[in-house]
């Protein structure tokens, strides 16, 4: 079952006064769909700038899309009322990459995990202490830390302490938008576990955003791939290593695995800061960086299409991709 659907959903902004982009409009979502199902983590990689964390502030109801709809527990978060709004954040909280964000330091960490609490139940100090207690306990923690300040944590302790918080409200969906992109690569593993430890144990579901393909490969049963506010390919239920298609994927994956000699790429050049081109409207908003461009990429922009079960990509070129593919 479908727990939360985008659809067709667009997102501008105004570019503001930089340099040569002054006044311009910058689409950091277009016309996106995507799906997410109980029980599932959608992974969703692209380097930073390709609009996958203003996905996430759409998703989480923090920033209203132009166009579009999003579809949570089969209601228009965006068309009810702000009372039915309020009921539906219940099952559906964030992870952010900052992980002192959260927490103000002037009070022990018991007051944020208990924050959501206060907010939705009429708890009484013992039912909230036991549920505090339990909320740390189950991310790892001792049930005593509940006392200690922001300062007294590690990092990791402390993105621990917001998954408590996070978890606080027995939620279905958690947008996890860079949330282990901060931490050290051995705390990155601690907590990629736990978070994989609490979807099975509590059937959750993930909205996992980040530019680290291992990370969401780790922790992902389906991918999406974005690239200038669109999605370029979708796969579930395989490896991503053996499968990825479109040649932006392909770039991703190399900066991972190292070149291949099908896929040589200076990667110092191909992942500079992202532009927004404003000659490829109708034609593929990847034209500038793709080495097997055609006249068709140039005309007409392409639509996500099916490559095998649950494997979509856009890309005109597929049918040659594939076949360097398989000559790897």
């Amino acid at each position: 079952m479908d727990l939360l659907k985008v659809n067709q959903v667009s997102k501008t902004f105004k570019s503001g006064h930089f340099f040569f982009s002054k006044g311009r409009v910058v689409e950091a979502v277009k016309d996106l769909s995507v799906k997410i199902e109980e029980g599932v983590c959608l992974g969703l990689v692209g380097e930073s700038g390709c609009g996958k964390s203003t996905l996430g502030r759409i998703i989480l109801g923090l920033e209203p899309p132009q166009s579009g709809q999003v579809i949570f527990q089969g209601k228009d978060f965006y068309k009810i009322s702000r009372q039915e709004q309020k009921k539906l954040r219940k099952d559906l909280q964030a992870v952010f990459q900052d992980y002192n964000s959260a927490i103000n330091p002037r009070y022990p960490v018991k007051m944020a995990i208990g924050e959501p609490l206060r907010n939705y139940f009429r708890l009484s100090l013992l039912e909230e202490k036991k549920r505090i207690q339990e909320l740390l306990e189950l991310v790892g923690l001792n049930p005593d830390d509940m006392n200690k300040y922001s300062f007294q944590f590690s990092g990791g302790q402390l993105q621990r302490v917001n998954i408590a918080r996070a978890l606080a409200l027995n939620p279905k969906l958690i947008v996890l938008d860079e949330a282990v992109s901060s931490l050290d690569v051995s705390v990155q593993a601690q907590i990629l576990n736990l978070l994989a430890d609490l979807k099975k144990e509590l059937n959750l579901s993930y909205l996992f955003i980040s530019h680290d393909i291992e990370a969401v490969y780790y922790l992902s049963d389906a991918i999406a791939v974005m690239y200038l506010g669109q999605i370029v390919e979708f796969i579930e239920g395989m490896s991503i290593f053996d499968q990825l298609t479109h040649p932006y994927s392909k770039k991703l994956l190399s900066s991972v695995l190292g070149p291949h000699p099908h896929f040589r790429t200076d990667l110092s050049a191909e992942f500079d800061e992202l532009q927004i081109k404003s000659d490829t409207a109708n034609g593929c908003n990847y034209i500038d960086r793709c080495n097997i461009k055609d006249q068709v990429c140039f005309k007409v922009k392409p639509a996500l299409t099916s490559v095998s079960e649950d494997h979509l990509v856009a890309c005109h070129k597929m049918k040659k991709i594939s076949g360097i593919q398989m000559a790897i």
